[in-house]
């Protein structure tokens, strides 16, 4: 088969059940910017910052390792899943145990401090969707993305519901005294966007049941040997993940701190919002990513792999300058996707749209050091990149917030 074609075809599979999958996730922004004000909405966008961090923390590279050596010899792959994946469950188990035993001082140390649960229900999230990388890296390098799709999309079709449950049907049987005894034992109107946390907790862990349950597991194994080769080459990876989410997340941990304190939380939940309108932009960079990646490492040796791999790139801005300019031409109709309260953050829509592409491209673009083994080229380029982004948030946060100042009008007077 034409390689291009392949890939397009994975692509499309991998891209269908991340835009269902997605889809139904974000389909619950305008669910939640309805419901929750500017400030509540807020919590949500800081604390999952973190868990974009803390994810990356986690795998340490793993993921990317797990594919650079799944393919050397096919009797070595099992050895290679279960290296990758006990590995992976190991530290996993201390981080976990670290949160549940220190819960109450993180909770106050982010700003939370009666809401100790927060960090328990975020550490085992973590742990959950950390373990399942590699059963879902294993999928994509057996080429099965029909049962990677059937996972995706049925977890998050779970989480979808619970939320609907949660925040819709539970609070108005509760307002209306409907089986009340019965509501009020599983509901607390106390509890708020806590229930999107604990929705997306019973997702992560359905997700890696189904995934022991349906991907077959051979007896693991643990090979040192080969754990330390995948770490050196992981390592540089670990800090190119790390600073690569500095600069997606770490504006909406940096917003409340450097924020007036009476609108600080309000910013987090407007800017989250509208970031979550470039949608279709960070859909279809994630399905090709989940294609790509096996895609390059297996496709290395071929003769003509770099100018595949070069129609790969030209077609990938193609297709991501169309979506930039469907985006903004029908951006009066996209700005329903969130509240009325939210639509003064729309300014950043295209900044960011723009941000996702030229992202897409640094991921194309990087291949070379991950096939070369010089992933310490993507840990240069990445803390290069952060040491920019930190820089010029601790400078501009003060003085524009997450939009525009114009000179001589007050951030406060601007944001509200």
């Amino acid at each position: 088969m034409n390689p291009l074609r392949k890939l397009a075809g994975q692509t499309a599979i991998y891209g269908t059940s991340t835009i269902v999958a997605r889809l139904l996730i974000y389909f619950l922004v305008p669910i939640h910017t309805r419901i929750f004000n500017p400030d509540q909405y807020g919590v949500v966008g800081y604390l999952y910052a973190y868990v974009a961090l803390l994810l990356v923390l986690l795998t340490y590279g793993m993921e990317t390792a797990f594919f650079r050596y799944y393919d050397n010899k096919a009797q070595d792959r099992d050895r290679i899943y279960g290296t990758t994946l006990l590995s992976l469950v190991a530290t996993s188990l201390v981080f976990v145990t670290v949160m549940i035993m220190m819960a109450q001082p993180i909770a106050k140390l982010i700003g939370f401090p009666q809401h100790s649960e927060y960090v328990v229900w975020f550490a085992l999230m973590i742990v959950f969707d950390a373990i399942c990388t590699i059963p879902f890296a294993r999928l994509r390098a057996m080429n099965r993305p029909k049962m990677f799709a059937f996972i995706k999309i049925f977890t998050i079709g779970v989480c979808f519901l619970l939320n609907i449950i949660f925040l819709y049907i539970l609070p108005y049987l509760y307002r209306h005294n409907i089986i009340f005894g019965i509501v009020s034992f599983i509901y607390n109107p106390s509890v708020g966007v806590g229930y999107i946390f604990i929705a997306n907790l019973v997702s992560s862990g359905l997700t890696l049941l189904l995934l022991l349950v349906l991907l077959p597991h051979r007896k693991l194994s643990f090979d040192f040997t080969v754990w330390k080769r995948m770490l050196k080459y992981a390592l540089p990876l670990l800090i190119f993940g790390f600073a690569g989410n500095i600069n997606e997340t770490f504006d909406r941990i940096l917003l409340p701190y450097l924020s007036p304190p009476d609108i600080a939380m309000s910013q987090v939940g407007i800017y989250s919002a509208c970031y979550k309108i470039s949608i279709l932009m960070t859909i279809v960079i994630q399905g090709f990513k989940y294609a790509a990646e096996p895609f390059f490492f297996s496709y290395a040796k071929e003769k003509d792999a770099k100018k595949v791999y070069a129609d790969v790139m030209k077609y990938f801005v193609i297709v991501c300058s169309l979506i930039f300019l469907g985006v903004m031409l029908y951006i009066d109709l996209v700005k329903h996707f969130v509240g009325a309260k939210f639509y003064e953050g729309l300014t950043i829509v295209p900044i960011l749209l723009l941000a996702n592409m030229f992202l897409g491209i640094f991921y194309n673009l990087s291949i070379w050091y991950k096939l070369t083994d010089k992933t310490r080229f993507g840990a240069y380029l990445s803390i290069f990149g952060a040491i920019i982004t930190l820089g010029l948030n601790f400078l501009l946060i003060p003085i524009m917030g997450y939009i525009w100042v114009l000179p001589g009008q007050p951030l406060r007077a601007t944001l509200r």
